[in-house]
């Protein structure tokens, strides 16, 4: 098959700059020479490629736009394309980094103190630390301030009791940012029921973890559940300026513009995979599958939306950086690219017929891991009613 190269139909290249440009041939060359050759037996495998760990951490992929502490200090826009060309390898390979960078590295840097930047950012830069994000629970999807996970303020420090699940990196990680709602005779009148976030580190008395087997979906990543039972967290682990439910929702907005870059990657590779595939394949009199007309609508079809879908992205990057970009416009990108992203995937399958479900080629792995990357950090359905709400000024959640 014919190297890869982006869809670059409406010449959305013209609007990136040499340096992202630069970045995005990077991470490409990247996943292209070391995650590719080995895709197919960790997902068969269902297991995380983890020699891949400290080359992420080499490359500059972890925590990239954050200023200093080790960190590449990159652009929004460099980001994005750089979680595009990870997912066009695997959407778990671009989940580690996106929780790495997103949802532990981000909310130690907005929330945390000097003393645990200095302490936990450079090593997690470097991916000589893992770490995980702890905010679903079983009873607690799409609504988390429903959580029932607590943290009992105790004599030094507060003491854990809850479950966390869906949670990507959590049996590998060695820190997990941990959000529970306040509880206890000592907690103060103005803490009390607040939910906080506290960093806890593998090994601590009361903390294990479970790794969640059989998954059909996003098999090229470590999916875990967190236990606490009175697991006793030091005054020093809790994040003092992250409070409320507004905290751990900012770090999912991080996560979420992420995922609206990273599906493209996905939906690109499905697409370059059916146009070549259609091109070589012979059928009725000898004429290539992609000389039909059927199949040229579907090739058109993911034309048309993944254009639309980089268009969106980049001028969401572009508002990022001039810090005009809010919530639900990135509830809006989200449901957007994420659909386009599967719907390109199912039509990829078809277009390859009974070979779209072998794993030769990457399309059936992508169809199968965009179902979840549909799910996680906010159905579509729940950022439709995001937007809703902004545009009606009604909220429709209950």
């Amino acid at each position: 098959m014919a190297a890869y190269e982006s869809l670059n139909y409406m010449n959305s290249d013209s609007l990136l700059t040499e340096d992202e440009l630069m970045v995005r041939q990077s991470v490409r060359d990247f996943v292209t020479e070391k995650i590719e050759p080995l895709l197919q037996k960790a997902h068969r495998d269902e297991k995380f490629p983890m020699e891949l760990i400290p080359q992420f951490g080499e490359m500059g992929l972890l925590g990239s736009t954050i200023q200093g502490y080790g960190c590449a200090g990159l652009g929004h826009v460099a980001y994005g394309l750089m979680t595009q060309e990870l997912e066009r390898g695997d959407s778990g390979i671009r989940s580690f980094c996106s929780v790495q960078g997103s949802l532990v590295m981000y909310p130690i840097s907005a929330y945390g103190s000097e003393e645990q930047k200095q302490k936990y950012l450079p090593k997690l830069a470097k991916a000589e630390l893992v770490g995980c994000f702890g905010l679903t629970e079983p009873d607690a999807g799409s609504n988390p301030g429903s959580m029932l996970t607590t943290a009992e303020k105790v004599a030094g420090g507060y003491k854990l009791n809850g479950n966390k699940m869906w949670i990507t990196n959590g049996s590998i990680a060695d820190i997990a940012i941990v959000w529970a709602r306040v509880t206890g005779p000592l907690a103060s009148a103005a803490e009390k029921n607040k939910i906080r976030g506290f960093i806890v580190e593998k090994g601590t008395k009361g903390f294990t973890t479970s790794k969640m087997e059989g998954k059909f979906s996003l098999r090229v990543s470590v999916t875990s559940e967190l236990h606490f039972q009175d697991c006793v967290v030091p005054e020093s682990q809790i994040l003092p300026n992250g409070e409320g439910l507004k905290a751990p929702l900012g770090c999912l907005t991080q996560a979420r513009y992420g995922i609206a870059w990273g599906v493209l990657g996905a939906a690109d590779a499905c697409y370059h995979t059916a146009l070549h595939y259609a091109k070589a394949r012979t059928i009725f009199e000898g004429k290539p599958l992609a000389a039909h007309q059927l199949a040229q609508a579907k090739l058109v079809k993911m034309v048309q939306e993944i254009t639309k879908g980089q268009l969106l992205v980049i001028q969401a990057g572009r508002m990022k950086e001039r810090g005009e970009l809010q919530p639900h416009h990135v509830s809006l990108v989200k449901l957007n690219n994420c659909k386009l992203a599967l719907e390109t995937a199912r039509e990829a399958r078809d277009i390859l017929g009974g070979n779209g479900i072998i794993d030769e080629y990457p399309i059936i792995r992508h169809m199968l891991n965009l179902e979840s990357v549909n799910t996680y950090e906010g159905t579509e359905d729940i950022h439709r009613l995001v937007v809703g709400e902004k545009i009606t000024g009604i909220p429709a959640f209950r």
